[in-house]
């Protein structure tokens, strides 16, 4: 079974901008994605595809069902042949947030242009399909799970070079910030773009928190690249312009950053949307 693209991108340390970048006048990004109606085919080509038919139905009582932060709602697409995948394929379409979750068994995750129906695939060590499922959810589960998390970050800076800078603070704070952080608490958000953070703060700040498993990319407006750290709830979050010019840098307390969400807007919207599709095949 062929692999969903999902692009891989570089989150981490190091990107902040230099003083010439600075004086720069940056391009914003110039464009939101809007829904477009997918383009299918005509009713009397399909009429043999019903597996199709009830996966999309069951998408539809799913997404009918789901409230935000639910148990996402898991339609499984083992045994459905090519001719029926391709249906469903172009019904779901491609849509602006894409994921991948790393490991002996990664997993990619890309959203569909509807709002709240993500195609996830499970891979084995050599990058093989496993298990092919489209999730209902405002997010993947796998995201709000990374599984490889510590607890502790290390704050001693005793003999550091950099120990009279702004990171022993901006950890200080980022660990304050993490063990008071509580399931429905607002995201505690470290704008790094507004401090005078060198790039050697930078490494030793991404040197500290790690890298984490999970990285997100949001193509919605410019382009937003989330990826976990090894601390648990803890986000970096780099927002760039339509030249893939970084404008703004930050780490993030919280679930899941808000940019990666389906709104339940959204998912409700979602589900008018893929009722009047499948009206053209009842």
């Amino acid at each position: 079974m062929k692999n969903i693209p999902i692009p891989i991108v570089a989150i981490g340390p190091g990107s902040q901008a230099s003083e010439d970048d600075e004086m720069a006048i940056l391009n914003l990004p110039s464009g939101m994605a809007t829904f477009h109606q997918p383009i299918l085919p005509e009713p009397e080509d399909v009429e043999a595809l019903e597996r199709a038919r009830e996966v999309l139905e069951a998408t539809l009582a799913a997404l009918r069902t789901y409230r935000c932060g639910d148990k996402p709602k898991v339609i499984e697409l083992a045994g459905v042949d090519a001719d029926n995948i391709d249906l469903i394929n172009q019904a779901m379409g491609e849509g602006e947030v894409s994921a991948r979750l790393e490991g002996d068994g990664p997993v990619l995750a890309q959203e569909s242009v509807l709002a709240g129906v993500w195609r996830v695939q499970y891979l084995d060590q050599w990058q093989q399909v496993v298990r092919d499922t489209l999730e209902v959810a405002d997010i993947p589960h796998f995201v709000r799970q990374p599984p490889n998390t510590c607890k502790a970050l290390d704050l001693d800076f005793d003999g550091h070079p950099l120990a009279s800078g702004n990171a022993p603070s901006l950890l200080a704070e980022i660990r304050d910030a993490q063990q008071a952080w509580q399931p429905g608490d607002d995201a505690h958000v470290i704008n790094l773009s507004l401090l005078p953070v060198s790039e050697e703060e930078l490494a030793l700040l991404g040197e500290r928190i790690g890298v984490g498993e999970v990285t997100l990319l949001s193509r919605g407006y410019g382009n937003c690249r989330i990826g976990s750290t090894r601390l648990r709830h803890v986000w970096w979050i780099k927002f760039y312009n339509s030249e893939d010019r970084m404008i703004l840098n930050t780490v993030e307390i919280s679930d899941v950053p808000a940019v990666a969400l389906a709104a339940q807007e959204d998912i409700d919207d979602s589900a008018v949307r893929l009722d009047e599709i499948l009206e053209l095949y009842r």
